[in-house]
């Protein structure tokens, strides 16, 4: 589905797959109180996506369990953000020896809860151990994503793929799965309900009269991650630190990357030019109140371009149907080389306001309902 939201309908549903979407027609399935939906996060960015999916799915009915993964900052900002969830596993790092080991790992500390929760959806956006646990016991999962450049998936394939509209579907790796597509992007699904929170530039010491710039490094442990990022990241930091009234508040991904900021930069920390939050932050409240953002591709920049507040992307991988689609609208500014942070990065202090006008939750709407009809397939099935 891919205009306007509608009501679900109160009759039976059963799911087919017509190669671009989702088809409904009537039969009998169970009702929405008897199914239960698990969630799986594995990265920070996955807590303020699936909040709001929480929410609606238990106002429809259904009941949600969540687990997450140490690391990444997800159980602070899952606690931050009042999701309760059951830490399971860790972050294993960038060794894929590691990754792989960590990962079997986790796949046998999450059988026990599947087990014993016995699901009717397995759903995350990309959690690879959910994917593996819930296919060994033939549970139905539904994975959201919304980079086609990730790394494949091997040997075992989530049954359901939902991305957003503007990603080709020549650009799916199908292998038997099904797919749905929802419009707008990721982040349209929680941004339309932020509302901005006063005071975190004076918790964080930046002076009115001082730019506030939000940095986040390139993802390092990431397998899509280039050299070319880091030396993008390096000179816009050099490039900041030049002017005297600019306060960069940095948001490494690890607490090793904090470390190696921290080593190459030592004067600007002294200085307090370079400012790193001593606790999780709301990122979305950091972010409107900053007057730009560079970050190095991912979440961060797209809630920026939601907000509509200047983003610049360090990002140098494969660029993504979403991100393309950022910077044709003038949304998303995509940095290529160093001599481009001087020509494109405008240092203009941006006025905040306080509110932020109300929009419609249609992606979070539509998201929701795609959700729910693949349950209500499976259940047809059964």
């Amino acid at each position: 589905m891919t205009g306007a939201v509608t009501e679900m309908s109160t009759a039976p549903l059963k799911l087919q797959s017509n190669g671009s979407g989702l088809k409904l027609t009537s039969q009998t399935a169970r009702s929405a109180a008897a199914k239960r939906v698990w969630i799986d996060l594995e990265n920070s960015p996955h807590v303020p996506f699936f909040a709001p999916i929480v929410s609606e799915l238990k106002q429809r009915g259904y009941d949600v369990l969540i687990t997450a993964r140490d690391g990444l900052q997800v159980a602070a900002l899952a606690d931050l953000m009042h999701l309760p969830c059951r830490i399971i596993g860790r972050h294993y790092g960038k060794k894929i020896l590691l990754k792989y080991a960590g990962a079997m790992i986790r796949v046998t500390q999450l059988i026990p809860v599947l087990l014993r929760y016995k699901p009717d959806l397995a759903l995350s956006h990309g959690s690879r151990t959910q994917v593996i646990a819930a296919s060994m016991f033939n549970v139905p999962t539904l994975v959201l994503d919304d980079y086609e450049f990730a790394k494949d998936w091997v040997l075992i394939y989530p049954t359901w793929t939902l991305r957003p509209e503007v990603i080709s579907a020549d650009s799916m790796n199908h292998q038997g799965m099904q797919f749905a597509t929802y419009p707008g992007i990721k982040e349209d699904v929680y941004v339309p309900s932020f509302r901005p929170r006063q005071g975190i530039r004076e918790e964080l010491g930046v002076a009115s009269d001082e730019l506030l710039v939000t940095i986040r490094p390139p993802a390092t442990e990431a397998h899509y991650h280039v050299a070319e990022s880091d030396l993008l990241f390096h000179a816009a930091v050099d490039f900041l630190a030049m002017h005297r009234n600019v306060k960069m508040v940095m948001l490494p991904r690890t607490v090793k990357q904090e470390e190696q900021i921290r080593r190459t930069w030592p004067q600007l920390f002294d200085s307090r030019k370079i400012l790193v939050p001593k606790h999780v932050v709301d990122g979305l409240n950091l972010i409107w109140y900053s007057d730009l953002v560079i970050s190095g591709g991912g979440t961060m920049n797209r809630e920026a371009a939601a907000l509509g507040v200047p983003v610049y992307s360090t990002f140098r991988g494969k660029i993504g149907g979403v991100d393309r689609y950022l910077a044709e609208q003038g949304r998303l500014a995509l940095l290529t080389r160093p001599e481009d942070i001087p020509e494109k990065v405008r240092l203009v202090r941006r006025k905040a306001t306080e509110e932020i006008s109300k929009r419609p939750q249609i992606v979070l709407e539509c998201v929701v309902d795609q959700i729910c009809r693949v349950v209500e397939a499976d259940a047809t099935r059964n």
